[in-house]
């Protein structure tokens, strides 16, 4: 099992480049980012309940920051954990995608989800109750731009005339795209059409997760070993590695602190050891 990190990067921590290079240097597969494109005053309640964390307000575009992270290390695997899908216009999106893919040499990973934040999602300009239809009107849009010399869509969430766009993605048919969230059955529904599987936060039910997407993947005729799932938790332990590891999972993204370098550094100092029986 590989082992990730992920981190709300702000204007006041780390810079993404240099968190990148010793991620990578410690032997870590993955570096991952979150999204919030703003924060509206009146937001929803933050689901982990209680004051919402400051580094909501302030977070990095996770394209720009990604991009600065790739393109200071050669190995290191870079994702968007998660981006929120219905916020974006997918067709500058896709774009971003795959000049990232483009960038990086092919070390993209696109986590998706709904997002749970009320005004930030409307001030888009898409209902709250509509949010999933467009994620998937936009992915499936997306995919066909990826994939396609020339590629159109007419979904009521993504919509554009015969088109081109390059550059293609470096992953082909495009980079793994990871549900996260919890496993309802319209969620499971969406792994199985236009994901490769599951991001969930801890692994809660990861063990029966595992066999429903496996086995939804295997009754719609997609090979269910072809599956993928990355794990997001806490600081990891030996222990919950191999928890994680004998459920099925093959990542495990580990949050490390938001704060000044020097205890961002000191965190992943700790890491490093707890998780050193399965780093590269």
């Amino acid at each position: 099992m590989r082992v990730g990190l992920t981190i709300f990067l702000t204007d006041q921590t780390i810079h993404p480049a240099e968190l990148a290079r010793e991620a990578e240097a410690r032997g870590f597969d993955s570096l991952w980012v979150p999204e919030h494109t703003h924060m509206p005053v009146e937001h929803s309640q933050h689901p982990a309940g209680g004051d919402l964390p400051d580094e909501y307000r302030r977070c990095l575009d996770p394209f720009v920051a990604l991009t600065a992270a790739a393109t200071a290390t050669e190995t290191l695997r870079v994702g968007t954990a998660i981006c929120l899908v219905a916020q974006h216009d997918p067709i500058v999106l896709a774009k971003s995608v795959a000049t990232l893919d483009h960038l990086s040499g092919g070390r993209f990973e696109f986590g998706v989800g709904y997002g749970w934040n009320r005004p930030e999602c409307e001030d888009h300009g898409v209902a709250f109750s509509e949010r999933r239809d467009a994620l998937r009107d936009r992915i499936l849009a997306m995919k066909a731009l990826w994939a396609e010399e020339v590629a159109t869509s007419d979904r009521p969430f993504a919509s554009f005339e015969p088109s081109w766009a390059w550059p293609k993605p470096v992953q082909q048919p495009h980079p793994p795209i990871l549900m996260g969230g919890a496993l309802g059955p319209r969620t499971l529904a969406a792994v199985v059409e236009f994901c490769d599987g599951l991001m969930p936060i801890g692994g809660s039910g990861l063990d029966e997760n595992v066999a429903r997407v496996r086995q939804a993947f295997e009754e719609a005729g997609r090979d269910p070993d072809s599956a993928r799932f990355s794990v997001v938790g806490g600081p990891p332990s030996p222990g919950k590695l191999e928890h994680f590891a004998s459920l099925g999972a093959d990542r495990t993204v580990c949050y490390l602190p938001t704060g000044p370098r020097d205890e961002t550094l000191a965190a992943l100092d700790a890491f490093t050891e707890a998780s050193k029986d399965y780093l590269g």
